[in-house]
């Protein structure tokens, strides 16, 4: 069981916030990714060229580079994961959200670019298996909130 559940409009209201480390999230694994093949393609060139000393002092840089990058993702990623819901796809920008339909845990679906959130789809089921969610959500709580 998910720690938080969300109701369609408290999701949509951390959309803006979501959106913005999601875009920062993506460029900074885009930045790690071209510095992983430039350090890639300096390792090829020393083990065509037969051992040949590498310049040391770049490549460190790049390391360092790439291991700041790699931390200020993991932050942007954290941000996101802290409001409760779940990042499943970073280079999609799938991002969801544990809530309730017809008493049954499910997750509310949003995709980078999407104005609002529109489709669910069950725990078990990915992005494949998306519904598009009726027009007027249900107002339903979740089991913390339901008097016994």
């Amino acid at each position: 069981m998910a720690e938080k559940y969300f109701k369609r409009e408290e999701a949509e209201e951390l959309l803006p916030v979501i959106e913005y480390h999601l875009e920062r999230a993506r460029a900074q694994k885009q930045e790690v990714e071209q510095l992983n093949q430039e350090l890639a393609r300096a390792t090829a060139r020393v083990m065509m060229l037969g051992g040949s000393v590498p310049p040391l002092g770049k490549l460190a840089k790049i390391k360092a580079d790439r291991d700041q990058l790699v931390e200020r993702l993991q932050q942007a990623v954290t941000h996101i994961q802290e409001t409760g819901c779940v990042v499943k796809d970073l280079e999609m920008g799938l991002i969801d959200f544990p809530s309730f339909r017809n008493g049954e845990e499910v997750y509310l679906c949003w995709k980078l670019g999407e104005e609002h959130i529109e489709w669910w789809h069950g725990i078990d089921e990915g992005f494949a298996g998306r519904k598009r969610l009726d027009p007027t959500p249900p107002d339903e709580p979740s089991p913390k909130d339901r008097v016994q």
